[in-house]
């Protein structure tokens, strides 16, 4: 494979993980973020209340991604996740643990409710 093609791949994962948290929040509150060659480092998509790295490719590293998105965050409000997918895997999602438990706390309470 090309770079051209992994940078293809990349893209397209990127607008499918933007689809999908789009069905989640609407379509005006998901965008996804374009990177300028040069430019300081943005997140591929940022969400309400998340900031998110995609990566795609053969065999991805989601602590290397989440770290990125730790980077790319700073600033931002909204907590760093890491999407990867695998070739023929299903994605999977990299976070730190406290803000998982922080994530699970708000959506539980909001079942409470």
């Amino acid at each position: 494979m090309n770079a051209r093609w992994c940078r293809r791949k990349g893209i397209e994962f990127e607008r499918e993980v933007r689809r999908r948290l789009a069905a989640v929040f609407g379509d005006r509150q998901v965008r996804r973020l374009l990177q300028r060659p040069g430019a300081m480092s943005v997140p591929d998509v940022v969400a309400p209340g998340l900031v998110v790295e995609c990566k795609a490719g053969k065999a991805t590293n989601p602590r290397a991604a989440l770290r990125q998105a730790v980077r790319e965050a700073d600033g931002r409000r909204g907590v760093p996740i890491a999407v990867c997918k695998d070739d023929r895997q299903r994605a999977t999602v990299t976070m730190h643990f406290d803000d998982f438990v922080a994530l699970l706390r708000e959506w539980f309470e909001q079942r409470l409710r």
